[in-house]
Parts: C-alpha cells; structure tokens; sequence
C-alpha cells in the first residue's frame, strides 16, 4: 500500500465499521409495518401471531435488514428471541454485509450480543466490506467485553482483513492506545493470537506500537514474545 493510501486508510478507518452500517432512520422505522415494525417496537406478542399467520420472518426491507437486524440495531432482545423462535435467520448478512453479531458488537451492545450468542449465532463469519469479523470491528473500536465474549465463542483470532489487518492490528493501528485498547490488546494476547502476522508493510503489532508512541502497548507485546 502506498504511503497516501495508507495514510488516507488510517484517517477514516476508526469510523468505517459504524458507517458501513445503516440502522433505520426514524423515518424508516415510522413507515415499518408487520414484523418489521414489531422488531423495532420489541413486540415479542405480535411477532408471534403475525409469524402464526404466515409472515415471512426473514423478509427484508430495502436495505436488506430482516426484521432481526431491525430488532438487533434497536436492542430489543426479546423480540430477537421471538424471532429466532420463529425460524429467522440469526447469521444473515445485510446488504452490507453485516450481520446481527457484527451490529450488536459495533454498538458495544454487550447485553445484545449475550443474547445472540446464547441463541446460537456464530462469532465466526466473515463480514464488511473489509472482509473482516466482528472480532476485528470491535478490537479496533476498542470494546473490549464484546471481544472478550467473541473471543469466548470462537471467533477467529487471527482472521486477516482485506485491509491486511488482524484484531490485534486494529487494536493498534486503528485504536488511542488508551484503557480500553489496551485491554482489548491484552484479552487477545491472552487467548493466544498470532502476534508475528504483519501488515502489508511488514509492520507487527510491537513495530506499530512502538511507531505511536503506546508504551503500555509496548510492553505487553514485548511480554507477550518472551514468554
């Protein structure tokens, strides 16, 4: 990647994953009817009976959001409960390319992604534009809980983006090198991530640590290759 290139990337990238995805406006959401709009309004009751009457539960709206990834964006786990119950499909990709995992972990919608995970959706889909994970949208927003969950339900640790970027990367490259990038940095070292795989530049997370000046990031990573 050339320097301008790179350096345009690491500009906008801290925000790419929030504005890849679209929630509904207030005007979409205004004009939803049936299970659309019962997602939104967490009507887990008329999910029920509009499902029984023969709804199509994964019926999506101009964007490709099904009524779950309505229900996800709005954090209305009950009505994500009557939905997977229902038969919906609870790893679906939007038009973007996202699914409800990816969405809830972008928000940092912790009680969310508890609950899709328990439902059993998979932490470990490829999604984005960046032919990333969720595991890498949240190491580089820095939401360490959400990681330590996707960690817990097998999310790959050391997926690498189109971008050449693993999590650890982006808790790097893309993060403030402050607490919560930290303690992302630390929970993926802790679950064993690869921290030798380099960018496109030949950059591993240390050489990039060290490049900004994150000392605490530093350390850890230095911890991390003599043990």
């Amino acid at each position: 990647m050339k320097r301008r290139t790179l350096i345009t990337a690491l500009v906008s990238m801290p925000l790419a994953s929030a504005w890849a995805q679209v929630a509904p406006s207030a005007s979409e959401a205004a004009a939803y009817s049936g299970l659309h709009a019962a997602a939104q309004q967490g009507d887990a009751a008329k999910i029920a009976r509009l499902v029984a009457g023969g709804a199509a539960v994964n019926a999506t709206d101009a964007r490709g959001r099904t009524p779950l990834h309505v229900a996800t964006f709005a954090r209305q786990r009950e009505a994500i409960r009557a939905l997977v119950k229902a038969g919906a499909d609870i790893n679906r990709l939007e038009n973007d390319r996202y699914d409800a995992v990816t969405i809830a972990s972008v928000a940092d919608d912790e009680d969310t992604l508890r609950v899709l995970l328990q439902l059993g959706a998979s932490a470990r889909q490829t999604t984005s534009r960046y032919d990333g994970t969720a595991l890498i949208a949240a190491a580089h927003l820095g939401h360490d809980g959400v990681v330590r969950q996707l960690i817990a339900a097998g999310a790959p640790l050391d997926h690498v983006n189109n971008l050449h970027w693993t999590a650890a990367i982006e808790a790097v490259v893309l993060g403030d090198g402050g607490a919560r990038h930290q303690a992302t940095l630390k929970a993926l070292i802790d679950a064993g991530a690869n921290l030798q795989l380099a960018d496109r530049t030949g950059q591993t997370p240390l050489a990039l640590a060290r490049a900004r000046g994150y000392s605490a990031m530093v350390a850890m990573l230095e911890a991390a290759e003599r043990r």
